[in-house]
Order: C-alpha cells, then sequence, then structure tokens
C-alpha cells in the first residue's frame, strides 16, 4: 500500500543487463537476435529480485536454526548451511555468527508468529532476544555492499514492521494444536534492524521517539489496504446515469 517507484531502478537493470551481454556486438545487425536479447534484458530486475529473496530465505533460514540450535531445540543447522556453502554465501553465515557473538544475543524465541485481532494483522518476528538485558524484537534483512565496502542499511520502512510487531496481542504457542497465548513481551522492548551481508553486519535501532508515527501509518496503511479490497470485493464503481425524463 505504500509502493515505491523502482521503473528507473527497472529500466538501468535493463540498460546494463544488455550492455554487458557479449552477444549484443554480433546482435546489432541481426534483427531477430537483437530482439531476443531485449527480451531477455527486460525481465533483469525481476531475476535480480526473485535472487535476492532466495538468498533472504536461506540466509533466514540459516538464523533461524542457528537460534534454535542455541534454544537447544530441533534444529536443521547443517542443511541450511550446506544451502550456503551450495550458493557461495558462507559469508553470511560467518558475519551472522560474528553479531551473535558480539552482541552477546541470549534467544528467547525464533520465528514467532504472532496476531493483532484488533488491527487484523499477522506476522513472525525473526527474533526475540536478550541483549545486556533487554529484551529485543529483531528483523533481518539481507544486504548487498554500497559504493564503499559497506553494507547496506536497511530501508526504514522496516520501523513499520518492528511497530506492528510489538504491538502484537497473541503468539503462537502449539501451531499443529493451534494455540495461541498472549503476547508476553509488551511495548518495553528495544526494535532492532540487523542488516546481514557476505562482508560483516550493521545493526540498527528502530528510534521510540518515532514509534508513535511509524504505528500510525502501519494502522493507516492497514485501513487503505482494507477499503481497497472492500472496493474490489463489492464492485463499488461510477455508475452511468442519463439525464432525466422531461415533463
Amino acid at each position: 500500500m505504500d509502493h515505491v517507484d523502482l521503473t528507473g531502478w527497472a529500466g538501468y537493470m535493463a540498460a546494463k543487463a544488455l550492455s554487458d551481454d557479449s552477444r549484443l556486438a554480433q546482435s546489432v545487425a541481426q534483427p531477430s537476435s537483437m530482439r531476443s536479447l531485449v527480451r531477455q534484458a527486460a525481465s533483469a530486475a525481476e531475476v535480480y529480485r526473485d535472487a535476492a529473496a532466495a538468498r533472504g530465505d536461506r540466509v533466514h533460514f540459516y538464523a533461524e536454526n542457528y537460534a534454535l540450535a542455541q534454544l537447544g531445540l530441533a534444529h536443521d543447522l547443517e542443511q541450511a548451511k550446506g544451502a550456503l556453502e551450495q550458493h557461495g554465501e558462507l559469508g553470511y553465515a560467518a558475519h551472522f555468527e560474528n553479531w551473535w557473538r558480539d552482541y552477546r544475543v541470549e534467544p528467547v524465541q525464533a520465528e514467532v508468529t504472532v496476531w493483532n485481532d484488533s488491527v487484523g494483522y499477522a506476522g513472525t518476528i525473526d527474533l526475540v532476544a536478550k541483549i545486556a538485558g533487554r529484551t529485543c524484537i529483531i528483523d533481518y534483512k539481507t544486504k548487498t555492499s554500497d559504493r564503499d565496502g559497506m553494507v547496506k542499511r536497511p530501508d526504514d520502512k522496516v520501523i513499520m514492521q518492528l511497530a506492528a510487531a510489538c504491538k502484537a496481542e497473541e503468539q503462537i504457542e502449539d501451531a499443529d494444536a493451534g494455540r495461541w497465548k498472549p503476547w508476553t513481551y509488551g511495548n518495553d522492548v528495544m526494535l532492532l534492524a540487523v542488516a546481514l551481508g557476505d562482508n560483516g553486519s550493521r545493526t540498527f535501532m528502530a528510534p521510540p521517539a518515532a514509534m508513535p508515527e511509524y504505528w500510525a501509518k502501519f494502522y493507516a496503511l492497514r485501513r487503505s489496504w482494507e477499503a481497497t479490497r472492500n472496493i474490489v470485493r463489492d464492485r463499488s464503481t461510477l455508475a452511468e446515469i442519463t439525464p432525466p425524463p422531461r415533463s
């Protein structure tokens, strides 16, 4: 509901894919080959997006299972690490482990599914943990590096996710049995976004003073989504009318 205009980026990705294609020079004089290259380049942004999403899933899966192992619970850590190794992404695992050690993370729960019935939304929290005695809600973001070699910072929209997380009313207790229990952590938590890269990590805290405004925006977007859904469901559109009859 809060769209970001990525047309410029998508256009750049398509142009770059075409200019980097080794077949470009020989295809200039062959219209059919050129059309094929253009069609392929047009999907460069989607290919990059999907690859980034898959990488994010693998890193999150590793982080989840690392936390489960630390909690002494059933886990698939070796499988998760193997998937990263298969894709040449072990750097993410190494820097995640460094972050965990540096911040002396004490895990409480991993991948916590929460629900807010009053507003009407649900979601999953990557990690609830204690850091320096404070309860923290933590969201991981896999990021690439900037031109200076620094891991890129997360988009500030993550603050809305964190605000919604700490406003949860219930949390899952037993997924198989469908049992829920009240959200036990309240709002007195530290909200952290951890940017994980293959060459390092960076940790950011959501500013407490800004939380009311981010929550208000999340709430407004949720209501906007609901109104849009209802409009589509009820097919509420302009109705054409004719002139009134002559007396």
